[in-house]
């Protein structure tokens, strides 16, 4: 399977910079399994849920881990820290192969090696220090830099578990009364965590699909739920790639016990099943559980694509998006939405 299978026309036009003020006012394209496509608004997805489905969302929440540090010469530096690996070393992203010092703030600073890896240095609690001086790690797709509001809006409204560089941005949408208005139906609203890192965004650099190897990410969920799923009468509606790839991770068997919580992490019960997940959803994969899907659009020839596609059909899919396009859709993270079911 080539990458190449997964391209599709995009005016640059059609990518949202900013998002809309009222999330679930955001447009939904609903595909349905035999291809037929309806055009609706976000908070109309209340229709296609009966009662018995479980809504399953990621309640991960974004740090703020976009840096920017003044080196010794007075130059300026953009990092990301991406993952702790052990005391005060860090791994990062940065756009050159830097090493020596970069001040942050009063508060933080970092002695970089090669642009892949930093020592942090901070005189007081470094969540708390993030929160002031970093900045949301937004998608180089938007042309803008982060604001003070993007530290809200780029975070869903039942972010909780901190962790993450990247949203799960189909959860987006949902607003709190939407999500009541759900559960007054007799939907179930269950949540899992998995941590976004550089797996779900890191580009397919093979021309072979199959060739591509996913980066473990962290994932936790409840046992009980564990159960309730294996146990459920209703549609699972997965919201988002990453919500999907933990729990089909797990009921797939391709995943890793892990006891090694991330720095952040919060105390959690003994009930709460730990591991990290490197699956690699595309075209020809088995759901296990997930029997629909609600998802933002995604980049031309991007691993979520693939995942999208291997629950709809790669064609069906494509066609979609075409429409999507031809109707003026906004896409990536602060664009609009898809229910598949």
């Amino acid at each position: 399977m080539k990458i190449t299978d997964f391209d599709f026309h995009l005016p640059q036009s059609l990518i949202a910079s900013e998002p809309l003020r009222k999330r679930d006012d955001s447009r939904l394209l609903v595909l349905h399994m035999d291809g037929a496509i309806e055009h609706r608004k976000f908070h109309d997805v209340v229709e296609y849920l009966d009662k018995g489905d479980m809504l399953l969302l990621n309640n991960t929440k974004v740090l703020p881990v976009r840096l920017t540090g003044i080196k010794p010469t007075g130059g300026r530096l953009e990092i990301l820290l991406v993952r702790h690996i052990s005391g005060t070393r860090w791994e990062i992203l940065c756009p050159k192969r830097y090493t020596g010092t970069l001040k942050v703030s009063e508060k933080l600073s970092l002695q970089v090696y090669e642009g892949k890896t930093a020592d942090i240095i901070s005189s007081g609690d470094l969540k708390e220090t993030l929160w002031e001086t970093g900045q949301m790690p937004l998608p180089p797709y938007i042309k803008r830099k982060p604001n003070r509001m993007d530290k809200q809006w780029y975070q869903t409204v039942y972010a909780k578990c901190e962790g993450s560089i990247a949203a799960p941005t189909a959860g987006l949408h949902f607003t709190e009364d939407l999500l009541k208005k759900l559960e007054d139906k007799g939907v179930l609203i269950r949540y899992l965590t998995l941590h976004v890192g550089k797996g779900t965004f890191t580009p397919i650099r093979t021309d072979s699909v199959e060739d591509h190897i996913m980066e473990p990410e962290y994932f936790e969920i409840d046992k009980r739920l564990i159960e309730e799923i294996s146990n459920l009468k209703g549609k699972l509606i997965s919201v988002g790639t990453t919500t999907t790839r933990a729990i089909e991770g797990f009921f797939s068997n391709r995943y890793a016990p892990n006891t090694n919580e991330p720095f952040f992490a919060q105390a959690k019960p003994n009930g709460t099943f730990r591991g990290s997940t490197d699956i690699f959803i595309y075209p020809g994969y088995r759901f296990k559980a997930v029997k629909g899907l609600i998802t933002n659009f995604h980049l031309p020839r991007s691993t979520p694509l693939m995942l999208v596609s291997a629950l709809c059909g790669t064609e069906k899919l494509l066609s979609a998006y075409a429409e999507a396009v031809k109707k003026g859709y906004r896409f990536f993270s602060y664009g609009d939405a898809m229910l598949i079911i």
